[in-house]
């Protein structure tokens, strides 16, 4: 029988995520990320320099509603000079121990890394080929922009770059996002809701992201007594490149019949992610899983 510590005492808990981007300095970003639950919330902070390096310049959170052990707001402002790619949640975790609030913090770091790869600053006269809505322009522009974009999902590999020209893509993509104006505040906006929800012997999980340039709603359920999933499904409104994006979705009926055990968030990388996968939809289903835990 699966049993949600998240859900001890209740049948349903939710979990909402607000985070925009602010282009503050000429050289760095400022992430903001207000994360909150039924018991807590807080806000996070960070001035970063965008990719390659993702540095952090200076970080720092407050509580907004609930217990936040002051370790732990003290180890984010330790969190300077890391920067935001593999090994960072080690690092948060070495800085901010364990105390109340601890894992809710670390989310919402995890979450202003995510910020930090969809905005870049490149030169003003480069991103203006954005502006026709170029799709191919556009995904050019991304694999300059962004470091770590190459082979990180199908659109972003050699299978999805060949599409570009055989079929229509549509793309959202605007200039702001790779060179955004002097001083401009939400350059990019992000709110994401993750809810579980226990009834009739079923756990329905459901988590969506919307933002500038994505719009994902997933659900899965899954049956309380074998711990199978028994549904998997989900819509997406908006993807970065309608026609090229659209094609990895459909593994998520890989996710049918799969158990949710303790091995399954590893298992999710072969059914959902990888050069074949979708980026988004891999990290929705990955951070749901989390929460059964």
């Amino acid at each position: 029988m699966i049993t949600p510590a998240l859900l001890r005492g209740r049948d349903r808990y939710e979990r909402v995520m607000d985070g925009w981007v602010d282009n503050t300095h000429d050289d760095a970003f400022t992430h903001t990320v207000v994360l909150r639950d039924d018991d807590r919330a807080v806000e996070l902070s960070v001035v970063a320099l965008p990719s390659p390096t993702y540095l952090i310049r200076e970080a720092r959170c407050r509580p907004v509603a609930g217990a936040l052990d002051v370790g732990v707001v003290a180890g984010v402002a330790k969190l300077a000079g890391t920067s935001m790619v593999g090994g960072l949640s080690r690092r948060v975790v070495e800085l901010t121990g364990s105390g109340p609030g601890a894992a809710f913090v670390l989310g919402a770091i995890i979450e202003v890394a995510r910020l930090a790869r969809q905005v870049a600053k490149l030169p003003r006269e480069r991103a203006e080929r954005a502006a026709g809505g170029d799709a191919w322009e556009c995904w050019q522009l991304d694999t300059t922009g962004w470091i770590d974009l190459p082979n990180s999902c199908f659109t972003y590999s050699d299978a999805g770059r060949s599409l570009f020209g055989a079929r229509t893509v549509a793309t959202p993509m605007q200039p702001d996002l790779y060179s955004p104006r002097p001083a401009q505040r939400r350059v990019f906006e992000r709110t994401k809701v993750a809810r579980l929800e226990r009834r009739d012997g079923r756990l329905r999980l459901f988590h969506s992201m919307h933002d500038n340039v994505h719009g994902f709603e997933l659900t899965y359920e899954i049956d309380l007594a074998s711990g199978q999933i028994i549904r998997a499904e989900h819509i997406t409104p908006r993807l970065p490149y309608m026609g090229i994006c659209s094609e990895p979705q459909r593994k998520i009926a890989a996710l049918l019949g799969e158990t949710a055990d303790a091995g399954l968030r590893q298992r999710i990388q072969g059914h959902l992610g990888g050069e074949t996968g979708c980026a988004q939809l891999y990290d929705l289903t990955a951070d749901l899983l989390k929460l059964l835990t």
